[in-house]
């Protein structure tokens, strides 16, 4: 056995193998693993969106069609539009969906009688589909403020948009530290004064330039804004 031993000791001087590096080199730590972010419900509804089923949104518009120009809903269709514009699932919350004709931003000539001058049809783009809807649905619910709206469908004829609305003399608006802010004065009348998010859009507020006379408004720069 002794000699075994030795044979094998003189094999590594050798060889060049001392006895440190015959031993097992420890093992490399190994890095934690990254947890893998978990996507919610509305990531995957929003996704669903950006394509939607054409057989089924061509059977809503149907339906859409028929029923009338101003809609209150029950809930929602885009959930999670509604939530990130600010819409909650509770009382003083009303959704109303509007049906708009496309086109029709001419103005209109006389049909009647005879006029010299101005009878041009230039168009008329002060206001965008989406502004002109949210006035409509505050005309008819008077006693609403229009928070914000998104699009839910078109087709050749018409355009279909969910208003968002709110009753600001509601217990539950009132005491709703993010939403009481609707029921001060300075905001009575805000989609006719274009303080919502299409209406600012449209007076081209969405971004700042120099060359944009469009603040502190387009009456203050003689309507040469945009």
């Amino acid at each position: 056995m002794d000699k075994k031993i030795e044979k094998k000791s003189k094999v590594k001087k050798a060889v060049g193998i001392s006895s440190s590096l015959s031993k097992k080199a420890p093992a490399k730590e190994s890095k934690p693993e990254t947890k893998k972010s978990v996507k919610g419900l509305y990531h995957y509804i929003r996704e669903a969106w950006k394509k939607p089923d054409a057989k089924t949104l061509r059977e809503r518009m149907i339906y859409w069609r028929a029923s009338p120009v101003l809609v209150k809903v029950e809930k929602p269709l885009r959930i999670d539009r509604a939530r990130s514009l600010g819409y909650k699932a509770k009382k003083g919350f009303v959704i109303v969906r509007v049906r708009l004709n496309r086109g029709g931003h001419k103005r209109p000539r006389p049909n009647k009688g005879r006029r010299g001058k101005r009878l041009h049809t230039r168009k008329n783009l002060r206001m965008n589909y989406q502004e002109i809807a949210e006035q409509r649905a505050a005309r008819k619910f008077t006693n609403l403020e229009v928070l914000n709206s998104y699009q839910i469908g078109k087709d050749g004829i018409h355009y279909f948009f969910e208003v968002i609305l709110v009753d600001p003399e509601r217990p539950e608006i009132k005491n709703d530290s993010s939403m009481s802010w609707i029921g001060k004065p300075g905001n009575k009348g805000r989609v006719f004064r274009g303080l919502t998010s299409a209406g600012k859009k449209s007076r081209g507020l969405r971004n700042k330039s120099k060359q944009l006379k469009v603040r502190p408004s387009l009456r203050a720069h003689n309507r040469r804004g945009k």
